[in-house]
């Protein structure tokens, strides 16, 4: 854990990225690896991606979809095959050229994501309708070189699901993206508890490939963007390049309609900049690696007495389906295990002393709020889940009204450049690439999502005064 020295961190109105990059390292959520832009996620970050994991891969699974492993290297002329997926990802390919003493015959690339190679095994998988929907995930790790790393958001390395799927007709793919859509919300919504905006990304802003890119976007504490998740409606642009076909019921050939869809571990680098203050982590009780945290204070002679008691309720409240430690450390200080662990963002700490235990109290500490209460012992236990709860919903609801106080409608030129600059803007947009380049080159924004609950709305483009393009307003925000 960290050393008494390290436990302040930079204010984040001082310097938000600076306060992000030492709160990665000093929380224990992750390290820079030996090679540039790698990552080792440390066993409080991982814990943190294992409960992601554990949400995510239940909802998966209970919709019918399966877990499989595909390789991660993939000859280079496999993704050439789709010319605008190549295309988008090449910049960002790690290519391997030799192996067991030799140069290849054909260079590998390091998996960057899997439409090409997954779609080489649905097209000898799938003969006939009956062989639809395939539904598969994937749990892996995917290889995209940055040239401007960041731990937890852009690394060369990083963890992700991703699922692909098969379907006879476009209607069902179509609602395959929902239905993958509606886990990433869930997971967002009432796992993280951040607030997002779903919604299409313009046709520039989509997966290479896809002729749909559903998304979802949340606002971090310094007004910035981050893509929690998408989902891809594909048509049928990798069947046709990889002969993924099948005999319909009349005994016709029909192309297959595929979909594709991802949430990674930057998720984690989202609950960390979603919920986080000056002290540290605040983290989400769903998915906090300790719920609750119990720390023992008491003089030597006392301390028998107390720890006895802190285990005791430990195990009450692990039989109560909550995750807990006892802090048991002796060559620290009760008032550096408080620091530490609001740096750590436990959503509840207790503090249990000679003299809580002669009164039968308790003093808890909740992460979210300031001061302390005292509490009877035996009501901790029965009350916690409750408190849990609370605590879980007041986060969702501060990132929602965070975000809501820093979108702007706009009208003109002027408007969107002072929205983005400290949040979301929500614009008409004429829909041009031309437009959208423009933006970006004097903004550095980019168009986030035409959000799906947007009211319908027409006229001129707030950046360049053309008539809008998609009959709602579009979200425009500098993004991680």
């Amino acid at each position: 854990m960290a050393k008494r020295s390290e436990l302040g961190v930079t204010p984040q109105s001082e310097d938000f990225s600076a306060w992000y990059n030492e709160l990665v390292l000093k929380a224990e959520l992750a390290d820079r690896g030996p090679v540039r832009g790698t990552m080792v996620l440390r066993p409080y970050g991982y814990r943190l991606w294992e409960l992601v994991q554990a949400e995510l891969d239940g909802r998966i699974k209970a919709t019918g979809h399966e877990n499989a492993y595909f390789p991660m290297l993939i000859p280079e002329s496999h993704l050439r095959r789709e010319a605008e997926h190549v295309e988008g990802f090449a910049p960002e390919l790690a290519v391997v050229t030799h192996a067991g003493g030799h140069d290849l015959e054909e260079p590998l690339v390091v998996r960057p994501t899997s439409e090409t190679v997954i779609g080489e095994l649905f097209a000898r998988w799938i003969s006939s309708y009956r062989d639809l929907p395939l539904l598969m995930n994937q749990w892996a790790n995917v290889v995209r070189w940055e040239l401007r790393p960041r731990l937890l958001l852009r690394t060369t390395e990083f963890l992700w699901q991703e699922g692909h799927t098969a379907h006879a007709s476009a209607e069902e793919a179509a609602a395959e993206v929902l239905t993958a859509t509606r886990f990433y919300e869930e997971v967002a919504r009432d796992c993280a508890a951040i607030s997002v905006i779903t919604g299409d990304k313009t046709p520039r802003e989509r997966f290479a490939g896809a002729d749909r890119t559903v998304t979802l976007e949340a606002m971090m504490r310094d007004g910035r963007a981050l893509q929690a998740g998408t989902s891809h409606d594909l048509g049928t642009n990798f069947a046709r390049a990889f002969d993924i076909d099948f005999t319909n019921a009349e005994g016709a050939v029909e192309l297959c309609h595929t979909t594709s869809w991802g949430m990674s571990s930057r998720l984690i680098g989202g609950i960390v900049m979603a919920h986080g203050d000056d002290s540290g982590l605040v983290l989400p009780p769903v998915l906090a690696p300790f719920q609750v945290v119990v720390v023992p204070i008491g003089r030597e002679g006392e301390l028998a007495g107390v720890l006895e008691a802190a285990r005791s309720l430990a195990l009450d409240l692990a039989a109560a389906g909550i995750r807990v430690k006892v802090d048991e450390r002796d060559h620290v200080s009760p008032g550096f295990k408080f620091n530490e662990w609001e740096l750590r963002g436990v959503p509840v700490r207790i503090e249990l002393g000679p003299r809580d235990l002669a009164a039968s109290k308790a003093t808890v500490a909740e992460r979210l709020a300031q001061g302390r209460e005292q509490v009877p012992l035996a009501d901790v236990v029965p009350d916690m889940p409750a408190r849990l709860d609370r605590i879980q919903q007041a986060l969702l609801e501060r990132s929602k009204r965070f975000r809501e106080e820093r979108t702007f409608s706009v009208e003109s030129w002027g408007g969107l450049v002072e929205a983005v600059s400290v949040g979301f803007a929500s614009a008409l947009h004429c829909g041009t690439e031309e437009c959208e380049r423009r933006i970006q080159d004097e903004t550095t924004a980019t168009p986030r999502c035409i959000p799906w609950d947007a009211p319908e709305e027409t006229g001129p483009c707030a950046a360049c005064g053309k008539p809008s393009a998609y009959g709602r307003r579009v979200i425009f925000a500098r993004a991680y």
